[in-house]
Parts: C-alpha cells; structure tokens; sequence
C-alpha cells in the first residue's frame, strides 16, 4: 500500500507515521501546505491512501484539489467536530478527529481496505464537504443543564459555566459563582452537546469557556495554561496535542 500524509503540523505526521509503522504501514512520503501538494502530485504517481489534514498553513486542503484531480482514497484527519463531517460518510469517506486514537485509525486502516477492490478509487464529492465545513449545519445545543443537590435539582446556565471536568469518574460544572455541581453525564457525552465556538476540551480532562478565560500562560512542553476567572481548584492546561487547535479556536 502506497500512503500520503498532508499534514502542515509536522510532530502530528510524523506520530500518524510512527502509528501506522506500528500497523505494518510505511509512509511513502509527507507533505506540509497546499503549494508542496500541488507541485507533488504533479510530478508523482498518485497513492492508494492519503491522510489529509483539513486546515494546512497555507490554506484548505481541498485547494490541492481544485487543481488536481485526485485518483486516491483519503482519510481526513481533522479537529472539526463529528456534526460537521455528516457529508464524509455520506460520500463513503472515513475521518480521524484529532489527536488520533491509535485503535480510530487500525479501524479506519481496515474500513479502507475492506471497502474497495485495490486499484478502485473511492468517490468524493469536494464541494459537498467543503460548503458542509465552511459553513456548518445550524444546530441546537444545550443551555442548560440540571445537577441534584439534596433533594432539589438545580438549573444551570451554561454560560454560567467556567469549565466542565472529570474527577474520580463523576464529571462536574464549575460556574462562575464557585459552585461545583456533579452532573450525570460525561464529558465524552458534552463534546456532542456543547456550543464549538464557546466551548473547547483543552485535555482529556476539561472543557473550558471562552468567555471565562481570565489569562493564558506559557507552560513546559509547548503547552499553555488556562487561569479561569474563579475556578481555581485545579491546574488546567491545554495538552501538547491540542496547542495548535485551541490557539485556532481563539481566533
């Protein structure tokens, strides 16, 4: 199997190598923007599999495409949530939400190969996907959410909520007046019920609200600390992997 990665962030493809060597697949060859795409495919036998990274540095990635007619299968890799990506599944395309679970990708390396006899390109339809992302499904999510206190329940505003964490497997809303309610969900379930551009998971750990960021600190490792306007209970610092999609999601 002959395999592309285009990914402008270069730690991110060299990992997705490495996971895939662990999958008994070599990466032919990495790119990193638009421009070296285009020149690439150009003079190059185009793969049986490319990972594509959605956002690159110098633009989309579906401008590669609008210049070449692409005759490969592609798994994205993306950091978009999976509300917006209804249109790769309709057009027979697998996705990876980063960062990039090892056992998501041996599946999607296996949706792959089961799907199509070698040699058969998979269709695509660009323009579906890219109007899909560019200008996402309008959607409910919650304002509200409810916690037991005693024999009450309490009504809480979301935009009341500094952050949503996970400790000791109960998962909490801390708010803005100090409080901490233990709600009955997860935050695996929040990342399907929370408004995107308010709400980011910086870790496996917590959820944060923008409007709720009182400072952002440098921190070890390339990553950023989050200082919240009251929570203070916990450190809250966005992970390694996360760095480049939060500092997009402030923007």
């Amino acid at each position: 199997m002959n395999v592309l990665i285009i990914e402008d962030e270069k730690p991110a493809a060299r990992r997705l190598s490495r996971l895939l060597s662990e999958l008994q697949i070599e990466v032919s060859t990495m790119l990193h923007s638009v421009e070296d795409s285009i020149a690439w495919f150009q003079d190059n036998p185009h793969p049986d599999l490319i990972f594509l990274d959605i956002q690159l540095s110098d633009g989309l990635s579906f401008e590669i495409f609008d210049a070449i007619e692409v005759k490969s299968a592609i798994i994205f890799t993306t950091a978009y949530d999976e509300y917006a990506l209804q249109a790769f599944k309709l057009n027979s395309i697998d996705y990876l939400l980063k960062p990039i679970d090892e056992e998501e990708l041996e599946s999607a390396v296996k949706k792959y190969q089961n799907f199509k006899p070698e040699n058969q390109r998979i269709p695509i339809d660009f323009n579906d996907i890219k109007n899909l992302l560019i200008n996402p499904l309008e959607r409910e999510y919650k304002k509200r959410f409810t916690a037991k206190v005693g024999q009450h329940l309490k009504i809480i505003n979301a935009d009341d909520v500094e952050c949503f964490y996970s400790e000791n497997k109960g998962t909490y809303a801390a708010t803005s007046d100090g409080r901490n309610y233990l709600l009955d969900t997860t935050l695996e379930q929040l990342e399907e019920e929370l408004e995107p551009q308010t709400f980011f998971r910086v870790s496996r750990k917590f959820y944060v609200n923008i409007n709720h960021i009182g400072d952002i600190i440098s921190y070890s490792n390339s990553r950023l600390q989050i200082k919240l306007n009251r929570f203070n209970e916990h450190d809250i610092v966005v992970s390694r992997e996360r760095v480049r999609d939060f500092k997009l999601w402030l923007e």
